[in-house]
């Protein structure tokens, strides 16, 4: 029997570059969410991936940016603390919108220890003319490799994933073969919900959308019934997100009881609530609450 190879894979870029959909695609699974909307992802997520003889640990992170209040400084350190004890760190970038603070984090990136590999994301949102000239101002000097890809469509995403694996060093099997996440079925679910609402109400409620989580228990059936209750800072957002006679509402219950009983194999009994909560991302009590903060 031939040696296990195994690692931890920081995944780093800006808001909005496809950092969470590429980890899917490596995974197979929806382990986290995914929307057009920046910033989508707060914690840092492991999404685990693993073949014949090979095991890698994708860490997810928060898109990089210059934090405007208490959940932005949270996601910043998450995003920070997932650069350290990692075994290779793929950067990734948008391929349709290159930028000087994609050129800032590959260098920030540049200086990190472990092999590193770059991924051109949303390929198939320009044409080959396009993007040619967009790759040749990337400075790659101390990048293993540059892979243009798809996360979307799956274009050349394996060859990366293939890459990524022969870089990772002898180890154990950190995760079990049936484990895909470290993320608890009461946060995959209270995600979900957060991004139906993310993808419904689009510019008309900030990011200042919150979701927790009030109870999930199973009931004679065999269903699961789910409480739930969304968090927003001002009182017009709360009518935004029920929207007309409840439309709204729901319409992001029905979205996201169709992922979370895929996720979870059984039929799903989902109860919404709204909160008004002003200026909970500045609140350390609220964070904790959400789960963003120790």
């Amino acid at each position: 029997m031939g040696e296990f190879h195994s690692g931890f894979v920081a995944i780093l870029g800006r808001p909005n570059v496809g950092k969470s959909s590429l980890m899917n695609r490596f995974v197979g699974e929806k382990v986290a969410i995914v929307s057009e909307r920046p910033q989508t992802t707060r914690n840092r997520i492991l999404g685990v991936a693993a073949g014949e003889g090979w095991q890698i640990v994708f860490v997810d992170t928060p898109g990089l940016h210059k934090p405007r209040n208490r959940l932005g400084e949270f996601m910043m350190q998450e995003a920070e603390a997932a650069r350290e004890d990692v075994d290779a760190v793929l950067a990734v970038v948008d391929g349709a919108h290159l930028g000087e603070r994609d050129a800032a984090i590959l260098d920030d990136v540049r200086q990190m220890a472990c092999p590193k590999f770059l991924a051109v994301n949303k390929t198939d949102l320009v044409t080959p003319e396009q993007l040619m000239p967009r790759l040749a101002s990337l400075n790659v000097e101390g990048f293993e490799r540059v892979f243009s890809v798809s996360a979307r469509q799956g274009d050349n995403v394996d060859a990366l994933k293939t890459a990524l694996v022969a870089a990772m060093p002898v180890g154990p099997k950190y995760f079990p073969d049936d484990m895909v996440t470290d993320q608890p079925e009461r946060v995959i679910c209270a995600e979900i919900i957060r991004e139906k609402a993310l993808r419904n109400l689009y510019d008309e409620v900030p990011h200042g959308i919150g979701v927790e989580m009030m109870g999930m228990q199973k009931i004679g059936d065999g269903r699961m019934e789910i409480h739930a209750t969304i968090y927003c800072e001002k009182a017009s957002h709360k009518g935004v997100i029920i929207g007309k006679q409840g439309a709204m509402l729901k319409k992001i219950g029905s979205e996201a009881r169709v992922d979370i009983e895929r996720l979870l194999g059984c039929k799903v009994m989902l109860r919404l609530w709204i909160k008004v909560r002003e200026d909970w991302r500045n609140r350390t009590g609220d964070l904790k609450t959400l789960g963003y903060g120790e």
